[in-house]
């Protein structure tokens, strides 16, 4: 479990996360907002590639509130993803925002403050872009349920990348969410769904996550430093 680091919300709950620190005078920070298998091995890999580039890199675990601890490197179908889509039902967005709010007071020793998240953690990155939290920037990858979500207006810069071969969202729901919201930067790469997370062969796109990557990075140093 690479969990390192306790976070407390502003309701008094603790949290546990995941920081990676740059090697000298941080840039920024990031907010890493993990998938549906918790802040695992991959998550802190990502946290660690922020900190290279230069990024103080906090990734809270927002499944504490609901299975205090909770990661998995499980990620064959039906396993892991049924037993958090249960007890997904009783998730409170809200509590989840207190969370980030924490994971965002810590990142701000950096600097600005930006935040990512991938599928799970994309469709909290555009609430937490929403709600403000003391973001700066946000840039979220193949988020969910947008139609749940697309009449949010974000307070802040912010970019969203897709898949135009995710048969869990349709392309018509991102071109919706393009049409509504013409400032935020869109993209859409010939991927599936989770197509940048590397432990997932048959997800991985290599190609379209470096380029999705690249962006992100750039979207960041410009708006965070």
């Amino acid at each position: 479990m690479p969990l390192n680091t306790q976070l407390t919300a502003s309701d008094g709950f603790k949290l546990n996360a995941y920081t990676a620190r740059p090697a000298g005078k941080p840039r920024g920070g990031v907010v890493v907002i993990h998938e549906v298998w918790g802040v695992n091995k991959w998550v802190a890999s990502v946290a660690d590639r922020f900190a290279r580039h230069g990024f103080l890199a906090v990734a809270p675990n927002l499944f504490d509130r609901l299975k205090f601890g909770f990661e998995s490197e499980d990620y064959a179908a039906g396993s892991t993803y049924a037993t958090m889509a249960e007890q997904m039902k009783t998730f409170s967005f809200d509590k989840a925002l207190l969370d980030v709010e924490a994971a965002a007071k810590a990142a701000s020793a950096g600097g600005k403050v930006g935040i990512t998240g991938y599928c799970f953690g994309g469709a909290i990155t555009w609430r937490a872009c929403h709600a403000g939290l003391g973001l700066s920037a946000g840039s979220g990858y193949y988020g969910g349920g947008i139609a749940n979500y697309v009449d949010l207006e974000p307070q802040m810069p912010l970019e969203m990348h897709y898949g135009d071969n995710d048969k869990g969202i349709p392309l018509e729901q991102i071109e919706a969410l393009k049409k509504r919201h013409p400032n935020v930067g869109v993209y859409t790469y010939p991927a599936g769904h989770g197509f940048c997370c590397s432990d997932r062969p048959h997800n991985f796109d290599e190609a379209a996550c470096t380029k999705a990557s690249a962006r992100t990075l750039d979207f960041f140093h410009k708006h965070l430093g």
